[in-house]
């Protein structure tokens, strides 16, 4: 029994279930050509959100039509470590327990971090299950995997010792929340409203002072110098002379250096090098002393005097106060500034002078510039991006690559005396202990005598491996695996880690392997409300993703996200695209029940039916033409809304019409086996975008085995079609609605057949006429030479069509009724026409508004010629 409503929870279970059991999702090399995604790994603590679901629906459509398409299709899932975020939800975690992670060994904080991944980590792969993603689940891969980790290790060894991973001493981005260096890339610049306070310094020896402007007043207490330029006329007599800095009454020297912009603020600068990039530049040229004022939680050190302990922000207010008390606060403005805040922590980020490791970059992004934006070998989509691409890398810098991290993987730098040269690196202790030994020529060091760096590697550096690692093209690159299924096929991800993640994904390519990591990049737009406002759980505008599903089903947000969801540009959600989902799965469900509900018996095939299946045949192959153009260019949205209008308008609404047989009558059995193949069809199409409701049709048709599921079934063939046929259709059906619109303005039932009249002017295509003759339900249709007295009409392009109305309808309260519609459409007809003959109103008002004016004109005059050609006929 078919049931009568499409359940899409119990169909969803059932089918998943299924192809989880056939090992449908499975890959291993064999014969066949392979297609391969790797998945943008989700944080391993993450859940579901609409960002997620989009992405992954789209990847899971590419893999699904792959897989129809013959190809061995493999998508291999996984998850992030994401070393800021994990190990700050850990220490929040552990802080709620009253116990510090200061007051932990690494191997105690670390037994608690993978206790808080397998308890919370792979739930959103969980979830990804549940919206339908058919990814290959034997091969789930985790960054933290000993095998990933081993890659990172062996990535990052090979890269020191070719010179390109170093040791340096530099102005980093410090997030004082997660105590940890930062990415230029990961901090984030935001316009805030502060003040600008003008702060009085003494010269030295003098009654005399100079005034500095600054927006971060706590950092004088780290001032080692003044800054002039040495052509500023108006302090030429303070060369050699020193200043004092207020509150803590250090002695400073006033320097000169053309770095200083005379015609800025008073055009006198405090050089803070411990807090300040460029002032840290003017320290080393003028050999400046360097003063840190904050600790890692930025907090003030005993640099900060009385502040010490203090916040940086609670300093801030009071030492304003201060300053205004000892007079040394000219004035206070108001002021805005681009602030850095951390990505990860929101945190205002503090320059700070740290040993980090960095990564060179100048050799290692020239082959990542020349695959996108020279050869094309890799494609970005939509190509708009290309220039955000050229612009990151053609502007690269170092990339640090340490964090004051524990989770994560460990620098594999082995220290083995207190200077800072005394160190190896290695992939393993034994084999630093022998480079060590080595190096030192002191052959009685052992493995307890050498001590590991405490820092984590970014998280970036272990996925920029992704593509790569997850086949384990680094430890083994002979292996069957990364040999078949590297380069991958596609990367779907959103355009805010373009640069994060793609282009070094890119650069990590071409390094480890000598070839591109994919061949193509859809960049997705992000998710936004009716508002246009980004979704996220602070706004409370992002809705719940399992509860849409349970709400509108799989296949419906799928339907829903993809038909909004344009490529690189933001997807406008609205629940109701899921409710449309729906309806549209419903309209799917309920076409199949009435094809099976047909008798079937062995009559002749009607005409009509013959000319309904050539025409359907035609339009299904003219559909799949559009789709493979859309699918080549990454417009799936497009692709999606071909199919829509195919089965929505062109089966549903005209092709079974067509077919159907007569009330209590069967059908012939040639065209039911014909509308179930064009049915299955349909459903091939619409799988890789509806899995579940295809599935579950598909086996509803017929006893199917495993091996003839519709996952693995073949994907229609493209040939050559008749775009004639397509064409004459257009007008046929353009024939039909004008019947059924007299037929619905005059009362007369569908069951009363009426005649038809053609004046064929366009000597159009008669071959549809035996559907004209069925849907407008004609007791004759006959061509003419002259216009038929007595009748209704109407016209399509030139052809004029006549419906003689006998006893079907009053004529002479048709006419009255005519007569009355004239009056009004001549009457709104010249109200249109002033307005356009205004000069006042033509000139002034938009564009749009008068091609509106234009159209209704038009349309106006082509009714009053129907109105009028109809009034003569009756008359």
């Amino acid at each position: 029994m078919i049931p009568a409503q499409f359940n899409a929870q119990e169909v969803e279970k059932k089918w998943y279930d299924y192809w989880m059991k056939n090992n449908y999702f499975h890959s291993k090399p064999d014969h066949r050509k392979p297609y391969t995604i790797t998945i943008p790994p989700p944080n391993v603590t993450g859940v579901l959100h609409m960002g997620h679901m989009l992405n992954n629906t789209i990847q899971d459509v590419l893999i699904r039509r792959a897989r129809l398409k013959g190809f061995n299709a493999c998508w291999v899932p996984g998850t992030d470590h994401a070393s800021i975020a994990t190990e700050a939800k850990v220490v929040a975690k552990l802080k709620s327990e009253g116990i510090n992670k200061n007051d932990l060994t690494r191997e105690e904080f670390l037994k608690h971090a993978w206790d808080w991944t397998n308890k919370y980590g792979g739930t959103i792969l969980e979830q990804l299950k549940q919206l339908g993603c058919s990814c290959d689940w034997n091969r789930t891969k985790f960054t933290m995997d000993p095998d990933m980790s081993a890659s990172v290790i062996r990535s990052f060894v090979d890269l020191y010792n070719k010179g390109l991973i170093y040791r340096g001493y530099r102005m980093v981005n410090w997030d004082p929340e997660a105590k940890t260096t930062l990415s230029d890339e990961e901090v984030i610049y935001e316009e805030r409203q502060g003040k600008l306070y003008h702060l009085k310094y003494q010269i030295e020896g003098t009654n005399e002072f100079v005034t500095i402007a600054t927006t971060r007043p706590e950092t004088i207490l780290g001032d080692t110098a003044i800054c002039i330029h040495p052509e500023d006329e108006r302090y030429t007599h303070l060369k050699g002379k020193k200043a004092i800095v207020p509150i803590c009454n250090r002695v400073i020297p006033i320097i000169f250096d053309e770095y200083v912009d005379m015609e800025f603020g008073t055009g006198c600068l405090k050089v803070t090098p411990a807090h300040d990039v460029n002032d840290k530049t003017l320290g080393e040229k003028h050999n400046l002393e360097i003063i840190d004022i904050f600790n890692e939680d930025a907090t003030l050190n005993s640099y900060g005097l009385h502040y010490q302990g203090q916040d940086r922000f609670v300093v801030r207010e009071a030492i304003a106060t201060e300053l205004e008390t000892l007079g040394a606060l000219a004035k206070t403005e108001t002021h805005l500034n681009k602030v850095g805040t951390s990505e990860r922590t929101k945190a205002v980020i503090e320059p700070r002078l740290s040993d980090q490791w960095f990564l060179s970059m100048e050799e290692l992004v020239k082959p990542a510039i020349k695959a996108v934006l020279e050869t094309e070998e890799i494609k970005l989509y939509p190509s708009r991006f290309n220039n955000t691409y050229r612009h990151w890398l053609e502007n690269i810098r170092d990339w640090n690559i340490s964090r004051q991290l524990w989770w994560g993987q460990q620098i594999p730098a082995y220290y083995y005396g207190d200077g800072k040269e005394d160190f190896v690196v290695a992939e393993t202790i034994e084999d630093a202990l022998k480079l060590a030994q080595e190096k030192t020529s002191n052959f009685e060091l052992r493995t307890s005598d050498l001590r590991q760096d405490p820092d984590a590697l970014d998280t970036w550096f272990s996925s920029w491996l992704w593509p790569i690692a997850v086949f384990g093209g680094i430890l083994d690159p002979e292996n069957e695996d990364f040999k078949y299924y590297y380069p991958t096929n596609d990367l779907v991800t959103g355009p805010d880690i373009l640069f994060f993640w793609v282009a070094r994904m890119i650069i990590a390519g071409y390094e480890y392997a000598g070839e591109k990591p994919f061949t193509n990049v859809y960049l997705t737009g992000l998710v936004r409300d009716k508002q246009r406002r980004k979704m996220s759980k602070s706004l409370g505008n992002s809705p719940e993703p399992l509860e849409l599903i349970e709400k509108f089903g799989a296949d419906g947000v799928r339907v829903g996200l993809l038909l909004s969801a344009s490529a690189g540009n933001d997807i406008l959600f609205d629940e109701e695209l899921c409710n449309n989902g729906k309806a549209f799965a419903n309209k799917i469900w309920n076409a199949f029940r009435l094809v099976k509900g047909w008798e079937v018996a062995d009559l002749p095939q009607p005409e009509s039916a013959k000319v309904a299946i050539e025409w359907y045949e035609a339009k299904l192959q003219q559909t799949l033409a559009e789709i493979e153009d859309h699918f080549e260019k990454y417009r799936l949205s497009d692709a999606l809304m071909a199919i829509y209008k195919l089965v929505w308008d062109d089966f549903c609404s005209w092709f079974l019409e067509m077919i159907k047989p007569g009330y209590q009558q069967p059908i012939d059995r040639a065209t039911f086996d014909k509308a179930i193949e064009m049915l299955e069809a349909n459903l091939k199409l619409l799988h890789p975008f509806m899995p579940f409701l295809t599935e579950e049709i598909w086996q509803h048709i017929a006893e199917r085995t495993p091996e003839q599921a519709l996952i693995i079934a073949e994907y229609p063939t493209l040939t050559a079609y008749n775009e004639k046929l397509i064409a004459d259709f257009e007008l046929a059906a353009e024939v039909i609605a004008g019947i059924r619109t007299i037929r619905k303005d005059k009362n007369i039932a569908m069951k009363d057949a009426v005649a038809l009249k053609v004046v064929n002017h366009e000597n159009a295509s008669t071959y549809f006429d035996s559907i004209i003759v069925k849907l407008g339900n004609l007791s004759d249709l006959e061509y003419v030479t002259d216009k038929v007295d007595g009748a209704l009409t109407y016209r399509v392009k030139s052809n004029e069509y006549f419906i003689p109305v006998s006893g079907n309808i009053d004529i002479a309260a048709e006419i009255a009724k005519l007569t009355e519609e004239l009056k009004y459409t001549q009457g709104f007809l010249r109200s249109v026409q002033g307005k356009l003959a205004n000069e006042k109103f033509v000139a002034g008002a938009p564009e749009q508004v008068i091609a509106n004016e234009r159209k209704k004109e038009a349309d106006a005059l082509a009714k009053i010629a129907t109105i009028e050609q109809s009034l003569n006929s009756l008359k």
